[in-house]
């Protein structure tokens, strides 16, 4: 019985890796409880770990070193790369509002914060670990205890156990300062339906209509001048001349009065291109298909490496096969393509042509999701190594402040996930495989938080640490009334956008899940999308900066 006794309570890399997956497995056990419908998610590891290091489960400070950081690292790699094609896109116009709006809730979240601190005397540590845990961050926590660790050559335990008393209060404050922002801002759900329709109205997603050129002052005119008039982005797929033949038009194709012509384009662009071409008629892309039972339409999905990184422009498929690109699918998202236009590994390309065109077009794409199921690791292990790498290098020497192993990771991440084409990287994980090193990542940071901290939770929460979840609401709540209500009143957006805008901005998953089902649709999603990636990364930069402060 002594190796029982060995492996519980003893020393070794085989008692800590049993541990470890004790302390994960439980705690993903207990993941699948649902209180009220809500769910606390993988923190349960960290209170199953600080339950096993209670009664007296620990492992080595170096061994747990190494599971806490490493796993930190993998896990904030992996959302770097997932959202860092959307990182960039969504600092253009259309999301500057938002994102502004979701600054002003980390940066009232960080002033109250430091009014706390200076009103109750808590160590200014111990309230960023809490100011963590309110906006559900775990990230910003890993950075918290690293930037802490940097700063003051210790590891202070309250950062995680503040975190761990706030991240419940964290995830029902959010939903709470909905249900109040709908009181004070006496919200009328019927008309917020209709400010919901306005919503779909301006997503930036393909639309495919159908129309037929009326307007005299363009006839003859080729496909490249009516795109050089009109100033919009939009492709014209196919052409009609009678009501029996159809083709597929390119830039030199002429549209005459009475054609009908099958048009892709952003939504927002459909009204500029009607008025300058034609009156739409009720053809849907299917029946364009029956003019020409050699045109046929097809997703062809990117998975040649070779293909990685190129433009339309260098591969020439019109000229050289005859067929037509009406749009792009990446990450979900329908986008309209254009010459310059960088592919990537795992875009889904919409063609049309013959049958034999397209099937060209696929070998030359590689179109074999076999491929895709590969993995990459050399794209993964390589920017973690180079993420390491920056997020060690001083930025200032006195006192000395870096990025640490959250920011730095993460920023590579994002960099290489918009730009590693550009450097013949393929960047392309399935989702599955993502959430797989995220969850893995982050099970093994939970875990070792937990086991590091057990030992004086109980007597830290009884001493006075359940006030922490007083503090956790305040930092939780009063950001979000303030920035909803600014947003309705300057701002006069619908409260769809608000909930996904205030979700993101608490990195909230479970609160957004709340908003989509008070709007009964995916609608509050699109705000969320927009400010979540610039979120992350913020949160674990001020979280670093707060603690460079003391």
């Amino acid at each position: 019985m002594n190796f029982i006794q060995e492996m519980l309570f003893g020393t070794g890399i085989p008692h800590s890796i049993f541990i470890l997956a004790v302390v994960i497995t439980l705690g993903t056990l207990l993941s699948k409880i649902k209180i009220g419908g809500l769910s606390l998610g993988s923190t349960w590891v960290l209170f199953a770990g600080i339950a096993a290091s209670h009664f007296g489960m620990h492992i080595g400070g170096d061994v747990l070193g190494f599971a806490r950081d490493f796993g930190l690292t993998l896990f904030v790699f992996s959302i770097g790369l997932q959202i860092g094609p959307g990182f960039f896109s969504s600092l253009r116009s259309g999301g500057l509002k938002l994102m502004w709006l979701a600054m002003l809730v980390m940066l009232l979240g960080v002033g109250v914060t430091y009014l706390i601190a200076w009103v109750t005397d808590t160590p200014l540590q111990t309230m960023v670990g809490v100011m963590d845990g309110a906006a559900a961050n775990t990230p910003a926590m890993g950075a918290t205890q690293q930037a802490f660790l940097d700063v003051a050559g210790v590891d202070d335990q309250s950062i995680p156990m503040g975190f761990a008393v706030a991240y419940p209060i964290g995830i029902i404050a959010t939903i709470l300062g909905f249900v109040l922002l709908k009181v004070v801002l006496r919200i009328d759900w019927s008309k917020e339906q209709s400010a919901l329709q306005a919503i779909s109205n301006e997503n930036k997603f393909a639309a495919k209509f159908s129309i037929e050129v009326t307007n005299r002052q363009i006839d003859g005119m080729t496909v490249s001048a009516l795109r050089t008039l009109i100033a919009r982005q939009f492709v014209i797929s196919r052409i009609s001349h009678d009501d029996n033949k159809a083709f597929i038009a390119d830039s030199e194709s002429r549209v005459h009065c009475g054609d009908k012509i099958f048009v892709v384009s952003n939504t927002e662009d459909k009204p500029a291109i009607l008025a300058f071409i034609g009156t739409e008629v009720p053809m849907l892309e299917e029946e364009w298909g029956e003019f020409d039972g050699k045109l046929v339409s097809r997703r062809i999905v990117v998975t040649r490496s070779e293909i990685n990184g190129k433009r339309f422009s260098d591969l020439r498929l019109r000229t050289k096969y005859g067929i037509n690109i009406t749009r792009v699918n990446r990450a979900g998202v329908d986008i309209i393509p254009y010459q310059g236009m960088e592919l990537q590994i795992g875009d889904k390309v919409m063609v049309v042509g013959s049958e034999s065109a397209i099937e060209r077009v696929a070998d030359l794409l590689g179109n074999s999701l076999k491929k895709l199921h590969q993995p990459h690791i050399l794209t993964i292990f390589l920017g973690i190594a180079l993420g390491v790498f920056i997020g060690s290098i001083p930025l200032v020497e006195s006192p000395q402040i870096k990025l640490g192993l959250a920011a730095g990771p993460m920023l590579m991440a994002i960099i290489i996930g918009r730009f590693g084409t550009h450097w013949h990287l393929i960047t392309y994980t399935t989702l599955s495989a993502n959430l797989m090193l995220r969850e893995i990542g982050l099970s093994m940071f939970l875990a070792s938080v937990g086991l590091a901290s057990g030992d004086g939770f109980v007597s830290a929460l009884v001493s006075g640490g359940y006030v922490w979840m007083v503090y956790a609401l305040l930092i939780a709540v009063i950001p979000l009334l303030l920035v909803g209500i600014f947003a309705r009143v300057v701002y006069h957006l619908d409260f769809y956008t608000i909930m996904g805008a205030l979700s993101g901005s608490m990195t909230n998953p479970i609160a957004l899940t709340y908003a989509n089902g008070v709007a009964g649709s995916d609608m509050p999603s699109i705000s969320y999308a927009t400010v979540y990636p610039f979120v992350m990364f913020m949160r674990v930069v001020l979280a670093q900066i707060m603690i460079m402060s003391l």
